[in-house]
């Protein structure tokens, strides 16, 4: 009775160790295919960023409707081009009305804008010297009055862009490394949980390799599961939050998406597998007294 009883405590004890090892390298995978997620699309991001800022063509006041409607045609069709709206004289007035808090064109008597168009571009465009080029592009149809663009605030991103890349990708590299010992570590405790039996394994003449695999194995298995349930929240996640993520991360292009489940699994397998090994076989070499350390 006893016995049975102490059996069943030392396989409650095992389950609770592994459980918490599963638990343990599931939230560090977690946070593993979400730093993959953010490098797999830092491009993404920053081409986001770029071609939010484009031009804004300040058309003539004589400038036919007809013609203004035929020049973002044109526009719309050049290569360079992403999107194009065009902003007449009245939605003008509305809109800084709005942002105001007043009715400027009440007061004055007149509405001073002019019709536009908001030209955004591709974010292989972004760069000054094209948009030099084409800024005096713009300025050669006769419908144009004007052609501006915030050339410093491109320069401003540009530059930040190159450097968040560089750190983005110091930061992924330390907080990869933080994983790993942190997965390391949580498996290396699990293995300390059963040193004795791997010492007892040993006194009766098995072999290091028929020790090693049903530890690695089990390991591997938990590695995996914590793998799955990773991607699972990340899934979750991601939907919850589609809408707002939709202009960073497409679910029509998924490759990065899937890329980034994909390293998550291989991450939980192989780290799993190789801290399990190393651990086994460093209590596969300590004498009988040093298990008490």
């Amino acid at each position: 009775m006893l016995k049975k009883k102490r059996q069943a405590r030392i396989k409650r004890r095992l389950v609770r160790s592994y459980l918490v090892a599963t638990v343990s390298i599931t939230l560090v995978l977690f946070l593993v295919g979400m730093m993959a997620l953010l490098v797999l699309n830092a491009g993404r991001l920053s081409d986001y960023v770029r071609e939010n800022v484009g031009f804004t063509l300040i058309l003539n006041d004589d400038a036919r409707e007809v013609e203004i409607l035929h020049l973002q045609k044109n526009l719309s069709a050049t290569k360079f081009v992403k999107t194009t709206r065009y902003v007449d004289k009245e939605e003008a007035a509305k809109e800084l009305a709005k942002d105001l808090g007043e009715d400027f064109v009440g007061f004055l008597g007149f509405n001073p804008l002019f019709s536009s168009i908001d030209v955004k571009l591709h974010a292989a465009w972004m760069q000054a010297d094209s948009l030099t080029v084409l800024e005096r592009r713009f300025l050669e149809y006769p419908q144009v009055k004007e052609v501006y663009y915030q050339r410093d605030l491109v320069k401003v991103i540009n530059d930040n862009v190159q450097r968040l890349s560089i750190l983005l990708l110091v930061f992924s590299g330390l907080l990869l490394f933080i994983f790993i010992t942190l997965i390391n570590n949580t498996i290396r405790i699990s293995i300390y949980s059963q040193r004795f039996i791997i010492n007892t394994m040993k006194l009766v003449g098995a072999t290091r390799s028929f020790i090693r695999r049903p530890f690695v194995m089990k390991s591997v298995s938990y590695g995996l599961v914590a793998g799955l349930i990773a991607d699972a929240c990340i899934f979750l996640l991601m939907w919850s939050y589609r809408k707002d993520f939709g202009n960073l991360i497409s679910w029509e292009q998924s490759d990065s998406v899937v890329l980034a489940f994909t390293v998550v699994l291989l991450f939980g397998v192989l780290i799993s597998w190789l801290s399990t090994h190393l651990a086994v076989n460093k209590f596969l070499r300590l004498r009988f007294d040093e298990l008490f350390y």
